[in-house]
């Protein structure tokens, strides 16, 4: 492995035990003294669904499942209603397949607004990590080692 990359990588089996170690929390029960930046993984009892990574870590979960959150804001939500609605296969095209389309669908949008509130019921967990490109990788590192279903680094 090339040196300059070595301290990028060396700490993330630590960091990515800190993060299972620590006690899960829902969005809504937050500590108020908690880290800003860094990475958060969402789960359902022992099942880790998604591993997010942010620099203001309580409003992007926020915006994963607050009730007003939009189709562009909520994307796992998005995902979810997806799945639970059989659209599986995304288009960047307008009509009826594309995101502002799917939303204005009532069987989608129901979906969309069950997930925001299936999210608000998962357990968080985060660890602290300011640098970006340390997040990137420690994202990638906990969504291989848990498998986690929704992430997805796939290009657009």
């Amino acid at each position: 492995m090339h040196s300059r990359f070595l301290p990028y990588v060396q700490h993330l089996d630590a960091k990515f035990r800190s993060l299972l170690a620590m006690s899960p929390h829902t969005p809504a029960s937050l500590p108020k003294q908690m880290c800003a930046r860094g990475v958060y993984l969402l789960s359902e009892g022992r099942r880790h669904l998604y591993v997010g990574r942010s620099n203001q870590i309580r409003s992007r979960l926020g915006r994963h499942c607050r009730p007003s959150a939009t189709h562009r804001m909520a994307a796992l939500a998005f995902r979810l209603a997806r799945e639970e609605t059989g659209n599986l296969k995304a288009t960047y095209k307008k009509g009826n397949g594309s995101r502002a389309g799917l939303i204005e669908n009532r069987k989608f949008l129901k979906a969309f607004v069950k997930a925001k509130a299936r999210i608000r019921n998962m357990s968080v967990r985060f660890v602290e990590e300011a640098d970006p490109t340390r997040q990137a990788l420690l994202e990638i590192y906990v969504s291989i080692v848990l498998r986690t279903p929704y992430n997805d680094f796939d290009t657009h």
